[in-house]
């Protein structure tokens, strides 16, 4: 059978339970296989942000995150040499043809959906599935990209079929909150990527003494 993906791009600057909680959520709401998480090296419309941790401190988290779960933390985006959110998932579809992907896209991301590259083009490439992010449901209903999706919005109680739909086609999805925040975490341990350090192979893992101060 044909694998059924969910794709979830972000800076997991850190990777943290929301993100977890809120993908298993997802994998359940939408009949999914797998959730992959696509760590990107660099969020467009961050560029410059001066509290962004080296990529591979936040794979390295998101990959702990991930553990024991059907979600898979990759850095394809790095491996594609793409910075767009509609070129990555263009070369994946083509680089995994036996599957079936759609977009989980936050809430809290949603009044911003206008400002990625071609937004529509991957609209039309995908479907996307809203995630609730606690207090963001209003301000993603009247975003100023559902001018122009909210003509492809279908019900959630068809969510599992979202395979059988043609694209554009988005669906919001009423998911179990939790207000977990990277940007709070951040706030809380500025300096959370030290507790990393990389290995003989070059794989980063966690520094046993550092994640002791914090147990």
């Amino acid at each position: 059978m044909t694998k059924r993906i969910g794709l979830l791009g972000g800076s997991f600057n850190p990777a943290h339970r929301g993100h977890r909680r809120l993908s298993l959520a997802a994998l359940d709401a939408l009949g999914l296989d797998e959730v992959w998480w696509l760590v990107s090296p660099g969020n467009p419309l961050k560029a410059g942000a001066s509290d962004m941790a080296p990529l591979e401190a936040r794979l390295a988290s998101a990959k702990m995150m991930a553990r024991h779960a059907p979600i898979r933390a990759l850095d394809l985006e790095r491996k594609l040499g793409t910075r767009f959110t509609v070129d990555t998932v263009e070369r994946v579809q083509r680089r995994f043809p036996d599957r079936r992907f759609i977009w989980l896209l936050g809430s809290d991301t949603l009044p911003d959906f206008h400002k990625w590259r071609n937004y529509r083009s991957l609209a039309r490439i995908c479907p996307i599935a809203v995630l609730n992010r606690p207090g963001y449901d209003r301000r993603a209903r009247a975003a100023r990209a559902m001018g122009w999706l909210r003509r492809f919005v279908r019900p959630a109680s068809q969510a599992k079929e979202w395979t059988e739909w043609s694209a554009p086609a988005i669906v919001f999805l009423r998911l179990p909150p939790d207000p977990t925040s990277a940007t709070a975490l951040r706030a809380l341990d500025p300096n959370w990527h030290m507790r990393w350090t990389e290995g003989p192979s070059g794989a980063f893992r966690p520094r046993i003494d550092k994640i002791e101060e914090t147990t």
